[in-house]
């Protein structure tokens, strides 16, 4: 294991579960959080789908058992940051993490929530109504994850990072 790549992710974590009782905005029974989506871009350029679903998942365990996030905080993070990781691990190009949080999250993650909300939660919602508010909360949060991961890049901690046995492999 790479104790390098473990401890950047654990900060993600950190940073996603101490946020999420001061950012998160309640709309019906989801709690939007756009910290998430920022951390999924980093992590899915950083580490790649795999990792990036690792952090989105012990995020939302995380907020769920701290009682900052609810149940859709699985499929509303889980998809986006999954498809960041793919969409940026074959292209190579941050902008594409962006598109792959977005549409993960604000389509896919959001039509998954359904049946979890009306089963499991018991919300008797349409099935469209949560594309709106996650995909609102993961563009302003992938933009945020672009920009820092930009700002990062420019100055030099992505390569240093890389060099020293962090990031993809």
């Amino acid at each position: 294991m790479n104790t390098r790549k473990l401890t950047t992710a654990a900060l993600l974590i950190t940073v996603g579960v101490l946020s999420s009782h001061l950012i998160s905005i309640p709309i019906g029974v989801s709690r939007v959080f756009p910290v998430q989506h920022a951390i999924n871009v980093l992590a899915a350029v950083l580490f790649g789908p795999y990792y990036a679903v690792i952090v989105a998942f012990l995020t939302s365990l995380l907020r769920n058992i701290l009682g900052t996030g609810s149940l859709l905080a699985f499929p509303g993070s889980m998809f986006g940051a999954f498809l960041a990781g793919v969409l940026f691990q074959a292209t190579g190009k941050s902008p594409f993490a962006l598109v792959g949080e977005v549409f993960g999250t604000g389509i896919l993650g959001a039509l998954v929530a359904y049946p979890i909300a009306r089963y499991l939660l018991g919300s008797e919602v349409a099935l469209f109504f949560f594309i709106g508010p996650f995909a609102l909360s993961s563009i302003l949060g992938a933009i945020i994850g672009f920009i820092i991961f930009k700002l990062m890049d420019k100055s030099g901690v992505i390569k240093f990072y890389r060099q020293q046995g962090g990031g993809q492999s």
